[in-house]
């Protein structure tokens, strides 16, 4: 029986979004249901990432905006998760006495029980890293809500430890979970509904590479296809120097793979790949983009771009542009480089002024809205096969995923809910697609 309220803000990435959904699991146990209203809740929890710079500031603000919600008499928890709760740790709590929970990447398990002592009016912090073996024990799985589409987590933490990237400080070295449980977690899922998994770890495509007796990811892969029910399979994020030829082969062989991939270049430039410790060339990345454009002509492409790192020069830059141009991803996600404390970046002479940072972003982006409105262009007058998950932005439409991951809206009844149907694209937005039924 729920007879509390819980209300989440989740930062950053997608492995947030799947510790939140997990965070609403575990204390539904305790009597808390979701809600949208930070003023109504028994327990406000922000889950933060600290992949950009000033994710810390932004957290210390939002805190201080929460603070008015104990000020009126109320006995709301106020707890602090992810990233930068694992980088902060015990700080967090020295600074803001109305603070009442820290929970660091490894410690989610830790949160029932600490919510019953912040109940009791307990202060606690928890950022301890645990062993391999305990985590394998621990690996995120969800219960509660049923959905169409569901991430998997198949592995956690990084080894790349590129010189601009907190990640491997604060989730922690690679680690893969066991085959044997994300195919039982996964064919779990596919009995109570879902159609959609999406495979899910920091270097995804690195899942099985330190691991004796376990497959490869392509591998993962072609068993997870064979599990009845799971009609469609995404995974993020991949690192190109560990996008195989025999990963780039499922794009062709294994039909439920779907025809969209998240490949992080973050720059063009030989020289800057090299100061960011990326392990690949501008070369070898146009080359895996070849191939798999090759191999799934209708391949969509998306990826990050980091503007404006140490000692990034006018023709460095350009650089970044004309391999924009070659591959025309769909999507970026672009940032203008911020140190991040205790990478090897952190350590470089940073002397290029904002404003120049400011102008590259601003041309870069310009460049991807252009690819942007174009690639979506050519989907209209397509068919394009959507699994329908709800209702849509309008009365009497409803919407899904399509192929490439974009959502359509289209007329229709909520009847067909469930359901993957052919919709032919009429119009395309910045960000989605409108349809009709065939």
């Amino acid at each position: 029986m729920f007879d509390k309220l819980l209300y989440i803000e989740t930062f950053g990435c997608q492995m947030n979004v799947n510790d939140s959904e997990r965070i609403v699991s575990m204390l539904a146990e305790l009597g808390y249901a979701p809600t949208n209203e930070a003023s109504a809740a028994d327990m406000i929890l922000l889950n933060t990432c600290s992949v950009r710079g000033g994710a810390e500031e932004k957290v210390y603000r939002r805190l201080a905006n929460l603070r008015i919600y104990k000020r009126d008499g109320k006995k709301q928890i106020i707890a602090v998760g992810g990233c930068v709760a694992q980088q902060e740790g015990e700080e967090l709590l020295r600074k803001l006495p109305y603070l009442d929970l820290v929970i660091g990447t490894h410690n989610l398990h830790l949160l029932p029980d600490m919510v019953r002592g912040a109940e009791r009016g307990e202060r606690r912090s928890e950022t301890t890293f645990i062993d391999n073996e305990q985590r394998l024990d621990l690996f995120p799985s969800i219960k509660g809500e049923s959905r169409l589409s569901r991430f998997v987590t198949v592995m956690q933490g990084c080894d790349n430890f590129c010189s601009y990237c907190i990640v491997p400080y604060v989730r922690g070295r690679e680690i893969s979970r066991r085959s044997a449980d994300i195919l039982k977690e996964i064919t779990q899922l596919a009995e109570e509904g879902v159609k959609e998994v999406i495979l899910l770890g920091q270097n995804v495509n690195s899942y099985g590479l330190n691991t004796e007796h376990e497959p490869s990811f392509p591998e993962l892969i072609r068993l997870v296809a064979k599990i009845d029910g799971i009609e469609r399979i995404r995974f993020t994020t991949s690192h190109p120097k560990d996008m195989s030829d025999e990963l780039i082969a499922c794009f062709a062989d294994v039909p439920k793979l779907s025809g969209q991939i998240h490949l992080p270049a973050q720059s063009g430039s030989d020289s800057v790949l090299k100061a960011m410790k990326r392990g690949y060339s501008r070369s070898s990345y146009l080359e895996k983009i070849h191939k798999l454009k090759a191999i799934r002509p209708d391949i969509v492409i998306t990826g990050d771009i980091i503007v404006g790192f140490p000692g990034e020069s006018d023709e460095d830059f350009e650089q970044t542009l004309s391999l924009m141009e070659e591959v025309r991803y769909i999507d970026i996600f672009s940032f203008v480089y911020s140190p991040r404390p205790g990478t090897k970046a952190a350590e470089l002479s940073d002397d290029l002024p904002k404003a120049v940072k400011m102008a590259r972003l601003d041309r870069l982006m310009e460049l991807q809205r252009h690819h942007t409105r174009d690639i979506s262009k050519a989907y209209v007058g397509t068919v394009m096969s959507v699994l329908v998950e709800g209702e849509g932005r309008l009365p009497g439409q409803i919407s899904g995923k399509g192929e490439i991951g974009r959502i359509v809206n289209f007329p229709g009844d909520t009847s067909l809910i469930g359901t993957f149907v052919d919709v032919k694209i009429t119009k395309a937005y910045p960000n989605s697609f409108l349809g009709e039924l065939l």
